[in-house]
């Protein structure tokens, strides 16, 4: 299996939020090498590019979730995960830990909470 890239895919449906977390990751020095809206796109961009983190938004476009996409990530390819999410419902909140990710963040994210989680899930990954 090759190594995972230092890099980072973007998974949200919303593109201003994504363009805002490529601004954030790559304000950091590390490249983005993608952006997905669905589940399905998240996966095979995932298989395509073997990045190291995976910045997760839970409700996807398509068939799928953010855990969906995660948990065929992680067996594929084996990216850390950091959701983002804008809901803290118990049960949104127990499928996010299905994936046992490296860091849950409730939307709105302040930059530095954010580069904060990304910084530590690299130096893990």
């Amino acid at each position: 299996m090759t190594p995972l890239a230092r890099s980072v895919l973007i998974v949200d449906d919303e593109a201003i939020i994504a363009e805002l977390w490529s601004v954030y990751v790559e304000a950091m020095g590390i490249q983005v090498c993608g952006v997905a809206a669905t589940a399905d796109d998240a996966v095979s961009l995932a298989e395509q590019h073997r990045p190291a983190i995976v910045l997760m938004d839970m409700r996807l476009r398509g068939g799928g979730d953010g855990v969906d996409a995660a948990l065929a990530i992680h067996a594929l390819v084996g990216s850390k995960m950091i959701f983002i999410t804008g809901s803290q419902e118990p049960g949104t909140m127990a499928r996010i830990q299905l994936d046992h990710p490296s860091a849950v963040l409730i939307k709105p994210v302040p930059q530095s909470l954010f580069t904060s989680a990304v910084a530590a899930a690299l130096a893990s990954a």
